[in-house]
């Protein structure tokens, strides 16, 4: 509605009609202010990228699960035996030269590696192109490489300004592949990556685009950014890779990027998005609150929206606290033995470009109408269960992340009818 001063004058917009086909759903805990375009028609994912130390395109990482495969190596390994962190296992993406460029910085090279992998995946011409609308997830954006030098990298002067820049892997993107429609930029630490494929279907659904080209990426190698990370105390300590074991003590950093392209018009045997939450716990800039009540709120409208998951690809991040409250929260939310399919045993902690890269790894899966087995001998906590079962046509899937400040955000996804 429109106001106007103290004669108090004021225009009502038109009523929808009943046959309009768009509803509304609340976001997050029920806030009224919180309406957003409910996604009525699934949205089919055409175009996959990945990108990190399992592999250089989705092919690799789907073989790197099917073998039980990680890349993880100490630090000193990348960092020398200088460094404070060169104990901590870590996974990091080789060939380093994929990520070196004058022009764009690291980041933003990871970012069109995998973003040309998903266009050439869903067979996009150029002139589709020109009107995509681009999502970027990040929690670093192009930090690797400004706040450290980067190894073996000799960049533009002129280029700094842009290198510093939180989006250039979004304008970097844009310009090389010639996408003319906007983009925007999530930056919410580890859900970025989910919020953008979120924010990327709504925008669908809104009737804005036809289709979205949704990247993440994040670098969190850099030594400012690690020793970050251990002054607040999330890296792991004694480099155990079982986020559910009780001698789990923290992350397993690692780099990582993927594309996803989406669109609205269905596609035999592509899966599909179906929905997308997001809410805040509001409580600790830090730590997840007891009880993990805003990983339930969210796992219990979930449920209430897009029916009873066949399987939870959790956060499963490996600190101590989360090894206990997010397990708790899941069988307190979905009431029964639900599948956990945990990926960061297989690709690291990748920040805010995993929570996408861990969401293209299930899609490459849901293709072959299937589940990622996890990786040997993983803790698995009680009640729940880590034997992928069979998929029936349709099934569905949640991807959760949980990001510091108390973000938490939920895709689902659904194998091909």
């Amino acid at each position: 509605m429109t106001f106007r001063s103290s004669s108090h004058q004021f225009r009502q917009r038109p009523t929808v009609q009943a046959s309009s086909p768009r509803r509304f759903y609340f976001l997050g805990s029920g806030d009224p202010t919180a309406l957003v375009p409910r996604i009525d028609t699934p949205l089919a994912i055409t175009g996959l990228g990945a990108l990190s130390g399992l592999g250089v395109d989705i092919a690799g990482h789907v073989s790197a699960v099917n073998e039980g495969r990680t890349c993880f190596r100490p630090l000193a390994d990348l960092l020398g035996n200088d460094s404070p962190h060169r104990d901590l296992p870590a996974s990091w993406i080789e060939p380093r030269k994929l990520l070196l460029n004058r022009k764009w910085a690291p980041a933003s090279m990871a970012a069109l590696h995998v973003a040309r992998q998903a266009i050439a995946d869903a067979g996009w011409t150029a002139s589709e192109l020109e009107c995509t609308a681009l999502f970027l997830g990040t929690s670093r954006g192009t930090a690797a490489g400004w706040i450290d030098p980067w190894p073996e990298r000799r960049a533009f002067p002129l280029m700094a300004a842009s290198n510093s820049l939180h989006s250039e892997p979004a304008a970097a993107v844009s310009i090389e592949l010639g996408i003319r429609g906007p983009w925007q930029v999530q930056a919410s630490g580890c859900a970025a990556g989910l919020d953008a494929l979120g924010m990327a279907a709504l925008w669908l659904s809104a009737g804005l685009a036809e289709r979205a080209l949704v990247v993440a990426v994040d670098l969190p190698l850099s030594p400012c950014l690690l020793d970050s990370y251990a002054a607040t105390g999330i890296l792991s300590k004694n480099g155990i890779n079982d986020p559910y074991s009780p001698e789990t003590t923290g992350i397993l950093p690692a780099e990582a990027a993927a594309a996803i392209a989406l669109e609205r018009r269905s596609h035999s045997g592509s899966p599909l998005l179906s929905g997308y939450l997001a809410n805040a716990d509001a409580a600790d800039a830090i730590g997840m609150p007891a009880g993990a009540p805003g990983v339930a709120r969210l796992l219990e409208q979930a449920l209430r929206k897009f029916g009873p998951p066949v399987a939870l690809c959790p956060h499963a991040s490996g600190t101590a606290s989360h090894a206990t409250l997010e397990p708790a929260a899941i069988l307190a939310s979905l009431k029964n033995s639900i599948t956990l399919c945990p990926l960061k045993p297989y690709t690291g902690h990748g920040i805010g470009g995993g929570g996408l890269l861990e969401t293209a790894i299930l899609a490459a899966f849901l293709r072959e109408n299937r589940l990622p087995p996890p990786l040997p001998h993983l803790t698995c906590p009680a009640g729940l269960t880590m034997t992928p079962p069979a998929l029936p046509p349709g099934a569905t899937v949640f991807k959760l992340a949980s990001a510091l400040g108390g973000k938490n955000s939920l895709v689902a996804l659904q194998a091909s009818p």
